[in-house]
């Protein structure tokens, strides 16, 4: 996640780590680092807040490899469309957004709502491909189990909509630099360690966004 960090110590991380994976956040077009100043053979990650009005500029961004923050049928929907506008080589992937943890703070449709959203993208959103299921968390989880119980819960989402849908391949977004070996124990396959490849995050200066 490269949030608020300038293009050029971007460019420095994608060198060292042979251009694999990155990860694109909203905000990174407005600090400067934009994906079109960065090698086209990076697979973007979009993890920033998706608003609806934005869906057509991620859609037509070529190497935005899936975007893991739709949070409902409708962005689905809205999504969709604007994939077939830009007329995308190959479905767009993406990810459902969900709120794990139950917080009004956090984006996100409740675990009970998954399975509804996940059969409408595979039933309408033809130029969409649902490849996963991610979550944030709460920052403070009751680990008396020893299990983190928000990322014990996308699991068991994941097992509900393979299930349902008879699909066996869905990926787990979940985990950042400080939780990230219990989404892995999870199942976790997409992890978020931005702090951890770029060091502390800089203060977010509104001013220059």
């Amino acid at each position: 996640m490269s949030l608020a960090y300038t293009t050029e110590r971007a460019q420095e991380i994608v060198d060292n780590l042979a251009r694999v994976k990155a990860k694109l956040d909203e905000t990174l077009q407005s600090k400067g680092a934009s994906a079109q100043n960065l090698p086209s053979d990076i697979k973007w990650h979009f993890i920033g807040s998706l608003q609806s009005n934005k869906c057509k500029v991620v859609a037509a961004i070529p190497n935005v490899f899936v975007v893991e923050t739709v949070d409902s049928a409708k962005k689905a929907t809205t999504l969709d469309k604007a994939c077939a506008t830009a007329a995308r080589a190959e479905p767009l992937r993406i990810f459902l957004q969900v709120n794990t943890s139950g917080e009004e703070s956090k984006s996100g449709m409740l675990p009970s709502e998954v399975l509804e959203v996940a059969q409408h993208v595979v039933s309408t959103c033809s130029h969409l491909k649902l490849a996963g299921l991610m979550t944030i968390g709460s920052p403070n989880p009751d680990l008396e189990n020893g299990e983190n119980p928000d990322f014990k819960a996308l699991n068991e989402c994941r097992t509900t909509v393979e299930d349902a849908l008879k699909i066996n391949d869905l990926e787990l977004s979940m985990g950042m630099s400080d939780d990230f070996q219990r989404a892995l124990l999870q199942g976790s396959t997409n992890i978020r360690v931005g702090s951890t490849i770029f060091g502390s995050r800089p203060p977010f200066n509104k001013s220059a966004a």
